[in-house]
């Protein structure tokens, strides 16, 4: 997998070069032993898009099928199903992921990896940074602000003969003095301030700094779309029907609230 990217400072601004950056990407520079130990055999990454988790692994993109109905289209099992930001559009979320599950052979590992809502909706559903998302995800709150919230631990838990073994907050390169909680403001100068900043970065290819903290008193920065920042949960499923149970790798890891 190749990344061209890096970037050049100059006095006052940034300049980008984000030609190949992907969230499956910056999830990979984090995971360590154990996690890429679970991409052996055959696997399926579905939404890869551009990115795939593994160069040997089956892709299935929207090109090949409907991934709200995957056993339409794949009718094998593999070790390892994986997909990343692609849960959060589907039309019914737990019924695709038990759909996806049923491609998990016994003993292999579902990956599973989802926007956190708080970090990266930020307390507004619909989503303002993306019109496709159907649902937000949550560890496993007992409350949430979002209507359309879904607890992630919960949602696993309920899959048939699964054993959650991970669970994570990934929030490397997250700046939280950059997080804005609640709608965007509506005053006429402040949006017209953020036209012209949103101007400067797609034709300049230009982040000056300190813009985004300047902003922030109007409105909320997706922070993932801009720099190498994650604001993402990541849970990991062990399919045990017909195994011989045995304890998960340091039991359940739980990371994150």
């Amino acid at each position: 997998m190749r990344y061209s990217g890096g970037r050049h400072r100059r006095r006052g601004a940034t300049r980008i070069y984000r030609p190949v950056m992907n969230e499956t990407t910056k999830t990979l520079r984090l995971w360590g032993d154990f996690e890429r130990s679970l991409l052996h055999g055959r696997g399926i990454d579905i939404g890869c898009g551009p990115d795939p988790v593994a160069p040997d692994v089956r892709r299935f993109d929207v090109e090949d099928g409907d991934a709200n109905e995957i056993g339409r289209y794949v009718t094998e099992q593999f070790d390892y199903v994986y997909s990343s930001h692609c849960l959060e559009h589907m039309q019914d979320p737990a019924r695709a992921l038990r759909g996806w599950w049923s491609l998990v052979r016994p003993g292999g590992h579902l990956i599973v990896i989802v926007p956190d809502e708080d970090l990266y909706e930020q307390g507004v559903f619909p989503s303002r940074f993306n019109h496709g998302h159907t649902a937000t995800f949550t560890i496993g709150k007992s409350r949430s602000w979002s209507p359309a919230s879904i607890n992630v631990l919960a949602l696993a838990s309920a899959l048939p003969g699964g054993l959650v073994i991970s669970v994570a907050l990934q929030d490397q390169g997250y700046d939280r003095r950059l997080y804005r909680f609640g709608p965007d403001s509506k005053n006429p100068l402040a949006r017209l301030v953020r036209r012209v900043n949103r101007t400067i970065k797609r034709w300049m290819n230009v982040r000056f700094n300190g813009v985004d903290r300047f902003m922030i008193r109007w409105f909320a920065v997706d922070q993932t779309s801009c720099r190498d920042a994650m604001a993402q949960i990541q849970i990991i499923v062990r399919n045990e029907t017909g195994q011989k149970l045995e304890p998960a790798p340091s039991a359940l890891r739980h990371d994150g609230n």
